[in-house]
């Protein structure tokens, strides 16, 4: 009698087990893990994503903040994850891409340990200073910095930041003799660039804008292949003769999952962000941010990152930047 009910019960969690397997995904509540602290741009783009693709599959997303080492501690905990689905990366590029030349030994390697699932949206950088400095695009900036009575001086929001890399490129490249200040974070350093302790600054998009349209900062030329929208009068790097790769440089906030994720539970991810990104209370919480929509594609993405690996190796041996 009990080896009948052991062996009742036993089938029964079997069968459980099966059905569980063979349930339609998603069947529980997917996580999306953020590498970075709560209430910056990241966070909510990552929490309007998951709102919207929440009400789409029929399953909340939970948003997971776990900031610390420079996105590594969020970033290893996806990358080590179980790859079924319910755990997603959304970062930023520094997290994926920087940190593998930033940091002598790191927990994971992107390339084979995360798959992409697409770029949801860029933040470009603006290259900007004071209306104090004397200069109204980036040659008459870059004659400046070569008078030797001047003493130019750039920001960044840390030691391998986007702003630190792109500004040290600009001197080496140019043989300007410039000197980094770094900062902990955009806020003292965008302060300090208004009051004219700085020279210029490659800052962010959304950062910047409402100083720039305030009249508080110049903005001489953006990031990327495009001028902004908002800022439709300042020329791209390239449009005003700096055409190298180094100077196309974007911040993208891209979407991962652990590399054994199954193809067709990526490909629904995938479909799904993509879906989402086209709601109009998802582009207008970034409208505000000042961020901008991307396609969201998997083949895209990977492309991309594999396009600025070199890049960004480049630059951070160039500055001889380093983390740990």
């Amino acid at each position: 009698m009990i080896k009948s009910l052991a062996a009742t019960l036993f089938f029964a969690c079997c069968s459980l087990c099966a059905m569980a397997a063979d349930a339609p995904y998603p069947a529980r509540p997917i996580t999306f893990i953020v590498p970075y602290p709560a209430g910056g741009a990241l966070d909510t783009v990552a929490r309007a994503m998951g709102e919207e693709m929440g009400r789409q599959m029929g399953q909340p997303v939970v948003v997971d903040n776990r900031p610390g080492a420079a996105g590594i501690i969020g970033t290893n905990a996806v990358a080590k994850a179980q790859g079924d689905g319910y755990t997603v990366l959304v970062t930023i590029t520094q997290s994926i891409l920087n940190n593998q030349f930033l940091f002598s030994r790191l927990l994971y390697d992107t390339r084979k340990e995360l798959a992409f699932l697409g770029e949801i949206a860029t933040g470009r950088l603006v290259l900007v200073t004071s209306p104090g400095v004397p200069v109204h695009n980036v040659r008459e900036l870059l004659a400046w910095s070569e008078n030797r009575n001047n003493k130019p001086a750039y920001g960044s929001w840390g030691i391998g930041s986007y702003g630190h890399l792109t500004g040290a490129y600009l001197g080496k490249s140019h043989n300007l003799n410039l000197t980094h200040v770094p900062y902990k974070g955009e806020a003292p350093m965008v302060q300090d660039l208004i009051g004219g302790q700085i020279t210029f600054a490659f800052a962010s998009y959304a950062t910047v804008l409402p100083f720039i349209e305030s009249g508080k900062l110049r903005a001489l030329a953006v990031t990327g292949d495009q001028r902004a929208e908002k800022l439709p009068g300042v020329p791209t790097l390239a449009q005003a003769g700096l055409s190298e790769p180094e100077y196309k440089v974007t911040g993208t906030i891209q979407m991962l999952v652990p590399i054994g994720t199954p193809a067709p539970v990526q490909a629904r991810l995938e479909k799904e962000a993509r879906t989402a990104l086209q709601a109009t209370r998802v582009r207008a919480r970034m409208q505000v941010l000042g961020v901008e929509p991307l396609g969201v594609d998997a083949k895209v993405a990977r492309q991309n990152f594999d396009a600025m690996y070199p890049v960004q190796q480049k630059l951070i041996a160039m500055t001889g930047a380093k983390l740990d």
